[in-house]
This record gives C-alpha cells, sequence and structure tokens, in this order.
C-alpha cells in the first residue's frame, strides 16, 4: 500500500506542477512582454531626452559662436576705422594693406604677383584684344 501512496501521490503532485505550469507560463509571458514594453517605452523616451538636450547645446553653443563672432567684427571694424583715419583716408589704408601683403608674401614659395594693368584706378579688362582683320 505504502508503494500505491507513494506513486499517487506523485502523480497527483507531478499533475499539480504541470497545471501550475500551464496556467503560469501564458501568464509570465504577457507579464514578460509588459515589462519589455515598459523598457522599450522608457528606452525612448530617454533617448528623446538626450535628442533635446543635445539640440539645445548645439542651439547654445550656436549663440555664443554668433555673439563672439559680432564682437570679432565690431573689432576688426573698429581697428580699420583707426588704421584708415591714420593713413589719410579708406584709399591710403587699402594701398598700405596691399603694400603690407606683398611683404609678408614675398620669398614664399609657389608665389605669384599677377600686375593687371589700370587706368584711373579701374583694371583695363579688355586690353590687347584688337578688332577682327578684315
Amino acid at each position: 500500500m505504502r508503494g500505491i501512496g507513494f506513486t499517487l501521490g506523485s502523480v497527483v503532485a507531478i499533475g499539480i506542477l504541470i497545471a501550475i505550469v500551464l496556467v503560469g507560463f501564458p501568464t509570465y509571458n504577457v507579464y514578460s512582454k509588459q515589462m519589455a514594453g515598459k523598457a522599450a517605452y522608457e528606452e525612448a523616451v530617454q533617448n528623446r531626452r538626450i535628442r533635446v538636450l543635445e539640440a539645445q547645446a548645439a542651439l547654445d553653443s550656436a549663440k555664443l559662436t554668433a555673439a563672439a563672432e559680432i564682437e570679432r567684427a565690431k573689432g576688426a571694424n573698429e581697428a580699420n576705422r583707426i588704421m584708415a583715419e591714420a593713413l589719410g583716408g579708406p584709399e591710403a589704408y587699402l594701398r598700405w594693406s596691399y603694400i603690407n601683403m606683398l611683404q609678408e608674401t614675398a620669398g614664399k614659395e609657389g608665389r605669384q604677383t599677377i600686375y593687371i594693368p589700370t587706368e584711373a584706378g579701374m583694371p583695363i579688362l579688355e586690353a590687347g584684344q584688337r578688332p577682327a582683320a578684315r
């Protein structure tokens, strides 16, 4: 009797275990998919926050860069104005700037100087063109 009771108890225990697995497995699948969905949602929210913060940082950087460029341009403008006044006007400043550039680039490899013929300060663009021979 003892062998039958043990066997019957084992069969009942295995049956209950199988029933728990059959009921619990689909429930676990639903729970698992719910948790995976929540995790994916939180990841998407976090990625969106990161993109927003990166865009805000880029905007702030662009604004600061623009402000720095404006200040640099104001400084260059003031320096050019002072130099032009000291040299006697914008024409003299441009001539000085040209001479300074020639001095700075003198002796550098690959440097070429191109002379453009001018008349009254304006380049002669059609110099050397002749009327067609008949």
